[in-house]
């Protein structure tokens, strides 16, 4: 997979974060990060148009299993938050999560989640499956990253997606 950061400066801690969670896990169409807020927005994009009740079904399985994982690690985030968003045919669901208590463990469960509700309908970029041994590799940058932008305050508002089997990062 090919990567192009459009932006300013050198590649920073919260660049190579985005890059390697789309890098990971394909099921994320786009990632945001908020400086200001110290909060990451995961999304992903169901292929036909959710109901309102269906939305909330959804929210309520996805946020009450977050929920119960970080309680079960001993944390209390600041941010937990699903929102979501119709454009034609599709609806995109964001998962808003503060950068403070977040760990690569719970990205794995988010994916996962979404993967078991709403599996077939999910899309994701066909893209040469990753061996074991390189996701293993990505997940432990993903790890060391998150805890990197944990203790260093940057400041770029950094917008990340896939096209065509390229992840493209800009500054914003």
């Amino acid at each position: 997979m090919d990567f192009r950061y459009k932006g300013k400066g050198d590649v920073t801690n919260s660049v190579s974060l985005l890059i390697s969670i789309l890098i990971r896990y394909p099921e994320v169409a786009k990632i945001n990060f908020d400086p200001d807020r110290q909060v990451l927005r995961f999304t992903f994009i169901y292929s036909r148009v959710l109901s309102e009740a269906e939305i909330n079904a959804l929210r309520e399985k996805i946020l009450s299993s977050i929920e119960v994982y970080n309680l079960l690690e001993n944390k209390q985030p600041q941010v937990i938050n699903l929102d979501y968003k119709i454009s034609e045919n599709l609806t995109m669901i964001e998962i808003q999560r503060d950068v403070d208590t977040l760990v690569q463990e719970e990205i794995a469960l988010m994916v996962e989640l979404f993967q078991q509700y709403i599996n077939k309908n999910l899309v994701t970029e066909e893209h040469d499956q990753l061996v074991d041994e390189d996701l293993v590799v990505q997940e432990e940058l993903i790890e060391h990253m998150l805890e990197s932008v944990k203790t260093k305050s940057e400041n770029k508002r950094l917008y990340a997606f896939r096209e065509e089997g390229r992840v493209l990062v800009f500054n914003k």
